[in-house]
């Protein structure tokens, strides 16, 4: 078996056989890494792998649709397509401090106005 540390959860930690899908992990043993999709089209489950990212597959074509290789090289991965095949420590940003972080802007007017009518000149 292996260990999955869910740091942002209290750091509880679960046991899965080896091969097992972070995400379902996590489901199965309330590990807490948010989630909508659960089939790699939302990103929701962005989650960075602190230690063991040398336990995790290789990166996955609908992860490559959210994340940035630099974000790759820092550890970040999509849990829902991830799998592990040793010990990992993983945490992630709690949905509701994310929309808190990115608060939605109202666009400025000159973005909003109609460019001028010049056809009449």
């Amino acid at each position: 078996m292996i260990q999955v540390t869910f740091l942002t959860n209290n750091s509880k930690v679960a046991h899965a056989p080896p091969n097992s899908n972070l995400l379902r992990v996590s489901l199965r043993e309330q590990g807490g890494i948010p989630f909508k999709c659960g089939g790699g089209l939302c990103g929701t489950c962005k989650c960075k792998i602190e230690q063991g990212l040398e336990h995790t597959d290789a990166i996955k074509t609908k992860e490559r649709r959210h994340l940035t290789e630099e974000q790759f090289r820092a550890g970040y991965r999509m849990a829902c397509q991830t799998f592990v095949n040793g010990d990992v420590s993983v945490s992630w940003v709690p949905l509701a401090e994310r929309s808190a972080a990115a608060p939605r802007s109202q666009p400025d007017a000159a973005a909003v106005s109609p460019p001028p009518d010049t056809s009449a000149q």
